[in-house]
């Protein structure tokens, strides 16, 4: 059974950074991509970011572009979501997801295993 493990989350100042982590039980080259959603309070969940891992192409949401970046260290089986600047509006639940591939906005496409999701509050 494919687990996805996350670590990471808490609370921060607006403007302060922090770095999410994914770890999969199998190995992320075996997932067609990878990515980030958010759900914010009360909101739907909506993906922010997806990487392939055929050619580590990277898709952000507009909201985090330029602020959060999507990588993955293929020897330890982690995707890793390094969020800078962070806003209020970033504050949510944050999930990680295999996925049968990434659309253009961010979002992986067809999620098939979730992480448990962990809180990011984003406050003064």
């Amino acid at each position: 059974q494919v687990q996805l493990v996350q670590t990471g989350g808490g609370f921060v100042h607006p403007g302060g950074s922090m770095r999410l982590s994914c770890e999969t039980s199998g190995f992320i080259v075996d997932y067609y991509a990878i990515g980030w959603y958010r759900q914010a309070p009360g909101k739907e969940r909506e993906g922010i970011s997806c990487f392939t891992t055929s050619h580590n192409d990277t898709y952000y949401d507009a909201a985090v572009k330029g602020r959060f970046t999507i990588s993955v260290e293929y020897s330890r089986n982690i995707v890793f979501l390094q969020m800078n600047s962070l806003k209020d509006e970033d504050t949510g639940v944050y999930y990680c997801a295999t996925a049968l591939g990434c659309g253009g906005y961010g979002s992986p496409v067809n999620p098939e295993h979730w992480g448990q999701g962990t809180q990011v509050t984003v406050s003064t």
